[in-house]
């Protein structure tokens, strides 16, 4: 897949403010010269609420999105107001699966901070393109387990993850 042909869509789930949507699609332009693709909503993911949590199944809402076919979508970074979780987590800021189609930003903890959200969503698209974390102090790809970690790196890839998301964008699938 030529750069040219990679896009990325943003997917709003639920009511998600539209200022969201486009300071993420924003980022991705700046980080990478990748085109992006704002999505018709999806309704709130009332399936994937577990009663025993009082939260949202992280997993459950990545395998139903990738059931679902994006049109002209490389990959698709989804928006949520839910608070996710994981089994072996109390809960997840965002959630991918390495070299998956499809993840989730919550934005359910991140108290109406932009910044906060575009690191998460640069993120989960760094693992869905197959980087695991990163041990750079700075680089987006620093395990974060919580907001004050989130706060402590930046908002850009270092050099190496960097490198293989350009090489990942240009490779053919």
């Amino acid at each position: 897949m030529a750069q040219d042909d990679f896009c990325i869509g943003i997917l709003p789930i639920g009511e998600i403010d539209p200022l969201y949507l486009k300071i993420l699609a924003g980022s991705f332009l700046g980080e990478l010269p990748i085109k992006t693709l704002i999505l018709p909503p999806l309704p709130h993911p009332d399936y994937a609420f577990d009663k025993r949590r009082l939260q949202y199944d992280a997993a459950s809402m990545i395998n139903q999105l990738e059931t679902l076919v994006f049109k002209d979508c490389s990959k698709v970074i989804a928006l949520v107001d839910a608070d996710l979780f994981i089994p072996v987590f109390s809960f997840v800021l965002g959630e991918a699966r390495m070299g998956g189609s499809c993840a989730l930003v919550s934005l359910y903890r991140l108290q109406e901070n932009h910044a906060r959200a575009v690191k998460v969503a640069l993120h989960e698209f760094g693992h869905l393109m197959n980087l695991d974390h990163c041990h750079e102090k700075k680089c987006v790809m620093r395990f974060s387990k919580n907001i004050e970690q989130l706060d402590s790196i930046s908002n850009i890839f270092c050099d190496y993850c960097l490198d293989h998301l350009r090489y990942m964008v240009r490779k053919k699938p």
